[in-house]
């Protein structure tokens, strides 16, 4: 058996992912929903499944470090197969103590003769019994923050390289060392809640809070969102804080017309059409017809009649059946995704540092496209979910320059009390899990003069 195939097994699925995100830079999330679908788990071993594969992406660098220290060669030179075995195994071994190291490693031995690496079962034991005895002895040792405060944000910080050293530049050492460590542990379930629920009814159902800048957020669900019976019933929208304040800043007004660039898989388009009711109209652009699917599920199950998916590559400019300008257009561009390493762990192995400029090229020419068609006095949104220079203030200022017609507006009037806060001197809702506890993101309000 080839170690690409996939055994039907919480530890099965939590492998495939891991080489699947290694082998092919898949995304996570859909690598982990098709072997899911595939294995057809129970409940329970669904959820170890998703623990295992998202905490290992998580902690990464922390369990490579870990793991070297246990070897008697660079853990690189290790063949990439039996990596992902072992940090299987370490991430069990370090982070989930209620697992009985003997079982640990008996059931890692187990994988490797399953998936085809019969001949690393004997040096898997040895790595991780050793590891093992190296955690018992407080043996494991990581760069010390003060002197090397990359390596140590590389190592225990569990970031590439490339991305620690962005980080301690732009942040600062200390700041930067946080968001590792925000990024290092699970994101809060959170949701936000439809015109169908009730707040405070929604929170008492998952066991959650009300947010603190989200008007209509309720986040660390202890249950499941998903799972849980208001989700049927369309009561709440699966959905980060930070998320939730971009639509607030379109000012969006019922029997509006609103235009959503990127749109997929949907969250900002159907809450943007519970803000314009049901003589508003928001269409919803998408240029990947898989992922316009997920806009139109999104809609039935709300019961929002107001949405109008349409396939559309927006860089390339839209037509929309005659009506040729609109007051309200959001373009939450497509992007490294660097704000959401906690939600999207496999982010910070999957995005290489070419990657950024790509995205924020990219990103440009969407909104310099989007920007034709907003009328005189109306509304243009760029939001992203990262925080790179270049995504964000490097991509709203070049298109500030060569479009003087365009300026920025205040969008503190458009955001809850609490949420001001988070605005910036510049006028950009900036937003870190570090400092927020919600993902990082930023956006601004442009307004056509």
């Amino acid at each position: 058996m080839s170690s690409s195939e996939l055994i039907p097994s919480a530890r099965g699925v939590a492998f495939h992912v891991l080489e699947r995100v290694e082998r092919d830079r898949a995304f996570a999330d859909l690598a982990l929903h098709a072997a899911l679908e595939t294995a057809r788990l129970e409940r329970r071993d669904r959820g170890f499944a998703t623990e295992l594969a998202y905490g290992t992406l998580r902690l990464r660098g922390r369990l490579d470090t870990a793991l070297g220290q246990s070897l008697d060669r660079p853990f690189g030179r290790v063949e990439p197969a039996v990596r992902n075995l072992l940090r299987l195994g370490a991430y069990q071994l370090l982070c989930l103590p209620n697992i009985p190291d003997a079982a640990v490693v008996d059931e890692s031995v187990s994988l490797a003769r399953k998936v085809g690496l019969e001949r690393a079962t004997g040096f898997a034991n040895a790595v991780l019994r050793g590891l093992a005895r190296k955690r018992d002895a407080n043996g494991i040792v990581y760069p010390d923050f003060t002197s090397d405060p990359v390596g140590h944000l590389e190592s225990y910080g569990s970031l590439p390289r490339w991305l620690a050293e962005r980080l301690v530049d732009q942040l600062g050492p200390d700041d930067a060392r946080a968001f590792a460590l925000a990024c290092a542990e699970a994101p809060p379930r959170t949701v936000r809640v439809t015109a169908r629920g009730d707040r405070d009814a929604v929170a008492q159902l998952l066991g959650g809070r009300p947010t603190r800048f989200a008007p209509r957020g309720v986040t660390n669900a202890a249950l499941d969102p998903v799972r849980a019976e208001g989700f049927d019933r369309g009561e709440y929208v699966v959905q980060d804080e930070a998320s939730q304040l971009v639509p607030l800043l379109l000012g969006a007004e019922p029997d509006d017309t609103v235009v959503d660039c990127c749109a997929a898989p949907g969250a900002k388009a159907v809450q943007l059409a519970e803000q314009v009711g049901p003589r508003g109209e928001v269409i919803a652009l998408e240029l990947h017809r898989p992922r316009l699917a997920l806009i139109h599920s999104a809609a039935r199950r709300l019961g929002l009649s107001n949405l109008r998916p349409l396939e559309r590559d927006v860089a390339q400019g839209f037509d929309l059946q005659g009506q040729r300008f609109f007051r309200r257009i959001l373009v939450d561009a497509p992007c490294s995704g660097l704000g959401t390493l906690r939600r999207n762990p496999d982010a910070r192995w999957r995005v290489r540092p070419e990657d950024v400029a790509r995205a924020a090229t990219s990103a440009e020419s969407i909104l310099v496209s989007a920007a034709r068609y907003v009328e005189e006095g109306g509304v243009l949104v760029y939001s992203v979910c990262t925080f790179t220079a270049e995504e964000t203030t490097g991509v709203t200022q070049r298109f500030l320059e060569s479009h003087p017609d365009f300026r920025v507006d205040d969008p503190r009037p458009f955001l809850p009390e609490a949420a001001r806060a988070l605005v910036t001197a510049a006028n950009a809702l900036e937003t870190w899990p570090q400092r927020d506890g919600c993902d990082g993101f930023y956006a601004l309000r442009l307004v056509r003069k």
